[in-house]
């Protein structure tokens, strides 16, 4: 389906040739950080990958088309352009078809990438079920596209905000296997660990690609996802995020933010809270899980 994705040079070289290929979302520049920030964490994203063996390519929409591989110029743009909207897989076709311009999510970007034939996928933290969710039904889009797109997921964990233990729950009634990397604890995001255990730990990337490539030998539909601790010396205090997150939870439900809005705005009120601590937090985090994604995608393709 590599037909319908328009691939950048290098990454169409790159699948052609059959190299270790790593995609990469774009929320987090057009919706994650501030200019110029945001566009200098993705170049940096992907000079890690490519000097880990890999080559990046970075996912998003511009005038409607998917692109795999965006260059220099388009993450530049993506990061200073006002308005880019933030696609999940039910915004895909009205983008596509108005012409618009897209910052794909977790679950779009695991589409686009199935779709060029990208099998590893490096971001920050995945969305889950939300606090609440047992009234609300505020369930991320990206744990049906783990159910069901082929392509692996590295993070640092469930984003904090959420609920950690209902979002491993959706995830093992929907078949999802959760390796935690050197570490038998589900990562909280900004801090290393949390109370509920992954379903297996692995301690190297061989391991990980051995996995990850048995599955879909087994013909076993759907993602795995890999959850990547945060390094020591970025990892934040639990109780100060905790803190953080319950008043933007308890600011979020008196001004009625929800849906797409909610996690923006809960992340921009943590960076407040700590100072913007967290932003540096998030920065190091996605350095980190790329690359250990460009580690595995290179044991993948051995």
């Amino acid at each position: 389906m590599n037909n319908i994705v328009k691939l950048s040079k290098e990454v169409k070289e790159a699948l052609k040739e059959n190299k270790p290929v790593v995609a990469l979302e774009s929320t987090i520049i057009s919706h994650g950080m501030p200019y110029p920030q945001n566009v200098e964490t993705a170049l940096n994203v992907e000079k890690i990958i490519r000097e880990n063996g890999a080559i990046p390519a970075t996912i998003g929409i511009i005038n409607g088309e998917l692109i795999a591989g965006l260059t220099k110029e388009e993450i530049d743009y993506m990061g200073k352009t006002k308005g880019i909207l933030k696609v999940s897989r039910r915004d895909i076709p009205y983008v596509c078809a108005m012409k618009k311009d897209g910052a794909t999510t977790v679950a779009s970007t695991m589409i686009i990438a199935e779709m060029a034939g990208i099998k590893i996928f490096a971001t920050g933290g995945i969305g889950g079920v939300h606090r609440g969710a047992e009234i609300t039904m505020d369930i991320s889009a990206d744990l049906e596209e783990l159910a069901q797109t082929n392509v692996a997921v590295v993070c640092a964990g469930a984003k904090s905000i959420l609920d950690l233990g209902l979002t491993l729950e959706y995830l093992e009634t929907k078949g999802v296997l959760v390796l935690g990397y050197k570490t038998n604890k589900l990562p909280a995001f900004y801090t290393r660990s949390s109370e509920f255990d992954v379903d297996y730990r692995i301690d190297s990337p061989k391991e990980i690609a051995d996995i990850v490539n048995t599955k879909w030998r087994l013909n076993l539909k759907g993602g795995i996802l890999i959850a990547n601790p945060i390094p020591q010396e970025y990892s934040m205090d639990e109780e100060l995020i905790n803190k953080s997150i319950e008043e933007a939870v308890r600011e979020a439900n008196e001004k009625g933010i929800k849906g797409k809005e909610l996690t923006p705005f809960l992340l921009s009120k943590i960076k407040d809270v700590t100072g913007g601590k967290s932003l540096e937090s998030n920065i190091q985090l996605v350095y980190n899980n790329a690359l250990l994604a460009a580690k595995i995608a290179v044991e993948m393709n051995k």
